[in-house]
């Protein structure tokens, strides 16, 4: 199902549109998800102090002499704990604001209330979550925004600048949104724009910080107490991050700002309905990419624009019983080419990072394309008051698929 949310200042939570009527199995589905994803979120305290209790007794087993050496693991150790709890009071504000974030959407009470222990795989989801905070949300990712955000913005604002453009009628869609970051400054600037997600981890985080944080730097997080392995020194993985760095509703009164929930190639149907499609770190994350490709050829408007900046991390690579195609950038510009795209701008070898922990000894560098690909035609939007129309698409239906969410 899609879910549509208006993130406009002073909007109090998301909106969520049913086009068709679902199957009850499909609403006992989509219900389980939700309820799943909540689940994760609660889960949380149990599952670092899980891993905390581990640590102890990997630590306790050795020979006291070797622990009278190391005097303070147990210390550092308590206080992970006490990070994992402060975490926790985060995520459960998080939830609060989540339960009822969809207008005309409920998912009922909680069938049943016992506390349920999430999977591995949920805990990873949100512990990625997490860093996202971090990256989107702090002023320890302004760094990492400005490799891989600043290229799309500047590029945007290149080809639809304030000196010829209307900027307030010109429409971009960010697929994969993620916390939204990236979208909310693209309509800072101005211009139309609708973030699109489909995880829930997203979703529910995004929510929080869009609608309910308002003070800046007003609430801190531990993003690093799950990483036990290469750290130069304790402190580093205790060490806080605060956000937001900036007021989310701070955009102006006029802005047309809003995020959407749902799998994008079920939501994005109607054609010629967008003059920019900007996606960072997204493309890989598609069981087909030629699909995306077409996706996005079909709702650009004739001389609209796509900018994309980001790896080739295939999502659902090796992951039993799904659809998985592994194409090169190389394939994918052949197929770009060949539906009818023309390439204005181009690097293959953009050095970028994905929620790097900028104290660790280890450290992931993405080697990222960066293009801006056009659709032939005549660009048009109106610009005349009397003639103005909405940009924006709207929502359909769009069923979720069990553990199959991956943040962007």
């Amino acid at each position: 199902m899609a879910e549509t949310a208006e993130n406009v200042p002073g909007g109090e939570c998301f909106h969520k549109e049913v086009l068709k009527y679902s199957s009850e199995e499909e609403a006992r589905l989509e219900r389980e998800h939700f309820w799943r994803i909540v689940d994760a979120f609660r889960f949380y305290r149990t599952h670092v102090q899980d891993q905390v209790k581990r640590a102890e007794r990997q630590f306790l087993s050795l020979p006291q002499h070797h622990q009278n050496l190391v005097p303070t693991v147990l210390t550092n150790l308590a206080r992970i704990s006490q990070c994992a709890d402060h975490n926790q009071e985060v995520l459960e504000s998080i939830i609060q604001n989540s339960i009822h974030m969809f207008e005309n959407i409920e998912y009922g009470e909680r069938e049943d209330p016992r506390k349920v222990r999430a999977s591995t795989f949920d805990m990873d989801k949100l512990k990625s979550t997490i860093k996202q905070f971090v990256r989107d949300w702090s002023e320890a990712g302004h760094a990492e925004r400005d490799s891989c955000y600043q290229p799309i913005i500047q590029e945007i604002q290149r080809l639809f600048p304030s000196e010829l453009y209307d900027v307030s009628k010109v429409s971009v869609l960010v697929p994969g949104a993620g916390l939204g970051r990236l979208a909310w400054e693209i309509a800072r600037r101005g211009y139309i724009c609708q973030g699109n997600e489909w995880s829930f981890f997203m979703l529910f985080s995004s929510n929080f910080v869009l609608n309910r944080c308002e003070q800046v730097n007003s609430l801190t997080l531990y993003p690093w107490i799950h990483q036990y392995s290469n750290n130069k020194k304790s402190s580093d993985q205790i060490r806080p991050i605060t956000f937001p760095d900036v007021n989310p509703q701070s955009l102006p009164l006029n802005s047309d700002f809003s995020m959407v929930a749902g799998d994008f190639v079920e939501v994005y149907s109607d054609p010629a309905s967008w003059d920019c499609v900007a996606t960072c770190f997204f493309i890989d994350t598609a069981h087909n990419v030629i699909q995306y490709v077409e996706t996005i050829w079909k709702i650009l408007k004739p001389g609209g624009v796509w900018i994309n900046l980001g790896p080739l991390l295939y999502h659902f690579e090796n992951m039993a019983n799904e659809l998985s195609v592994e194409l090169s950038y190389e394939d994918i510009r052949t197929a770009m080419v060949k539906l009818g795209f023309h390439i204005e701008v181009e690097n293959t070898s953009v050095h970028t990072t994905y929620t790097e922990n900028d104290c660790s000894m280890l450290r992931y560098v993405y080697d990222c394309v960066f293009f801006v690909a056009r659709k032939p035609g005549e660009l048009y939007f109106n610009c005349h008051e009397d003639e103005e129309q909405s940009n924006s698409p709207r929502a359909a239906k769009s069923p979720r698929r069990e553990d199959t969410e991956y943040p962007t």
